[in-house]
């Protein structure tokens, strides 16, 4: 991946072709269907799109956090030059998970156990994947508390002692307490009122900063997600149709589908009035066979229909036959 001046950008995460489709009483469904993009080091990637595209299936793929129903799992997931898509599920579970690449999963304030106190929750990564005694998984749960901003008596209370701003950082001290080199946050501000989500995002923007931590936060907040973006991915029906710098893509949007979506979030200036996008996204069990777009396209024309659109890279990446 290359910035606008040229600069090469050495990528962290490169994903090609990757596809993760479950098995349903209804049929097959291509809930992440051949995704390619690029995360590079020390940067925010965001991904966005309407409920229901994959996003969060997504988020699971890369972490291999898969269900029983699993039809098909394939495709490249490089994490810092390796291939760890070869490793079997306990090498990946001893070497990546929660060890290079850590979650902050969807409704993250009710992941805490009730009935075991906040402290041993947080500090057991650093028990089991560093080894550590849990005394000094403690003490580095404490060292992580006070990176984040929770208080050191908050170790010992229980989650419905803590507020949701609270608990939503108590579960992000937990994704960084091993150093890993990628965070996925997953809707981490949903839920949450808007000081605090604010307060959840500058949180993320000092740790970007002060470490050497990479993040992909998946979200609908797209006013809020811009403020952490260094790089925007769009993602519909299973794909990602377009990739660009967040400058760049925030400024002008280049697929039909992400210039409705981004026509959709008010503006502080005003502006133009709000658009909205007709119909319905497509069956991800029998999804078309040209753009999964089309239907709802303003700039529909005969080939969209015919023939599934390519990427087309340089720096931007867009999927769309306009773009040829």
């Amino acid at each position: 991946m290359t910035t606008t001046n040229g600069a090469v950008r050495e990528p962290l995460l490169e994903i090609e072709a990757l596809q993760l489709h479950f098995k349903t009483r209804s049929g097959i469904v291509q809930a992440v269907d051949g995704v390619d993009f690029q995360l590079p080091r020390n940067e925010a990637t965001v991904i966005i799109g309407e409920s229901g595209c994959g996003k969060s299936s997504l988020a699971k793929a890369i972490l291999r956090l898969l269900p029983r129903n699993v039809h098909d799992f394939s495709g490249r997931v490089e994490l810092g030059g390796e291939d760890v898509m070869l490793l079997n599920d306990e090498e990946y579970r001893r070497h990546v998970r929660w060890k290079r690449i850590s979650m902050v999963p969807q409704a993250a304030m009710n992941a805490l156990n009730p009935v075991l106190r906040v402290g041993e929750q947080v500090a057991e990564p650093a028990v089991v994947h560093l080894g550590l005694s849990k005394d000094e998984g403690l003490q580095r749960a404490l060292e992580t508390f006070a990176q984040v901003g929770v208080p050191a008596d908050f170790l010992h209370r229980y989650a419905f002692e803590l507020s949701g701003g609270m608990r939503q950082r108590a579960i992000i001290a937990m994704a960084l307490l091993t150093d890993p080199d990628l965070v996925v946050l997953d809707e981490p501000t949903s839920a949450l009122d808007v000081l605090t989500q604010a307060n959840i995002m500058n949180l993320l923007k000092r740790v970007k900063k002060e470490s050497n931590t990479s993040f992909i936060l998946i979200t609908h907040d797209i006013a809020t997600s811009s403020e952490l973006a260094d790089n925007v991915a769009v993602m519909y029906a299973g794909q990602i149709v377009e990739v660009g710098d967040a400058a760049s893509f925030f400024e002008e949007p280049l697929h039909p589908y992400s210039q409705k979506l981004m026509a959709s979030v008010p503006r502080l200036s005003g502006g133009d009035e709000l658009e909205f996008i007709t119909g319905q996204p497509p069956s991800l069990i029998n999804p078309p066979t040209g753009c999964r777009f089309a239907e709802r396209c303003p700039a529909r024309f005969d080939k969209c229909d015919q023939e599934p659109p390519i990427f087309y890279k340089g720096e931007r990446w867009v999927k769309c036959w306009l773009h040829e």
